[in-house]
């Protein structure tokens, strides 16, 4: 099972970009019409592009009340448009500890700590036919934090990730079609936290705009669930 963030993504992206364009041409014009004080015209196209901006608000807005919150297993994937190819998310393992490392470099945690491994997959199969086969991609910068049942947000702990192995690989190493790596992160959380569930989001502010994307106003989330001992086969 794969979910991809956000679906038809040249789709929306096209729908994105024709939008601005339109909404920018116009602004243009409007000014223009109004320094040669044609205002009737003027009007029109200001009337216009309202019912383009709120056309795409609209279908925006429908589109993230539509959405459903879902929580992917051990294994399972969620995909980001990088354009012209998507990465592959997936948690594949879960362990919790009270401390971390040995001697100086030694952490205990407040409550437990939470250490996920992220997998990170370029997937061959959806490489554009504009982008050369074997060329490297860099992922884009991603969002990482946990979430528990009652909505509280907890960043990566420094201490935990200093902790670990000094030779983690980050999210935005680079990948050939077709390689992963994986990815070390942890999580200070309390003992008592219920549910806790890893969120990967786009950082992009622009993803806020885009029709049917987890970040756009009242969206939904696509959660991985963290239970602990998952794991899963290697891609």
């Amino acid at each position: 099972m794969a979910e991809f963030m956000p679906h038809y993504a040249g789709l929306v992206m096209l729908t994105f970009l024709g939008t601005a364009g339109v909404l920018g041409v116009a602004g243009l014009a409007f000014l223009w019409t109004l320094a040669a004080r044609k205002y009737a015209l003027a009007k029109r196209i200001f009337i216009a592009g309202a019912v383009v901006g709120f056309l795409y608000a609209g279908t925006l807005l429908a589109l993230s009340l539509r959405s459903e919150e879902k929580t992917l297993g051990a294994g399972q994937q969620k995909y980001f448009c990088e354009i012209d190819c998507h990465t592959g998310y997936s948690v594949v393992d879960v362990r919790t500890a009270k401390s971390l490392g040995e001697g100086a470099a030694q952490a205990t945690a407040s409550g437990l700590f939470y250490v996920l491994t992220l997998r990170t997959w370029f997937d061959e199969d959806t490489i554009s036919s504009r982008r050369p086969v074997n060329m490297p991609l860099w992922p884009n910068p991603r969002m990482v934090h946990v979430v528990d049942g009652d909505g509280n947000r907890y960043p990566t702990s420094l201490p935990g990730q200093k902790a670990i192995v000094a030779s983690n690989v980050p999210l935005t190493h680079s990948l050939k079609p077709g390689e992963s790596y994986d990815t070390v992160l942890v999580f200070d959380l309390p003992e008592n936290a219920a549910n806790p569930r890893l969120l990967v989001a786009d950082w992009d502010p622009v993803t806020h705009l885009l029709i049917g994307h987890e970040n756009s106003f009242l969206h939904k989330k696509i959660y991985f669930g963290l239970s602990e001992g998952n794991s899963a086969r290697t891609q």
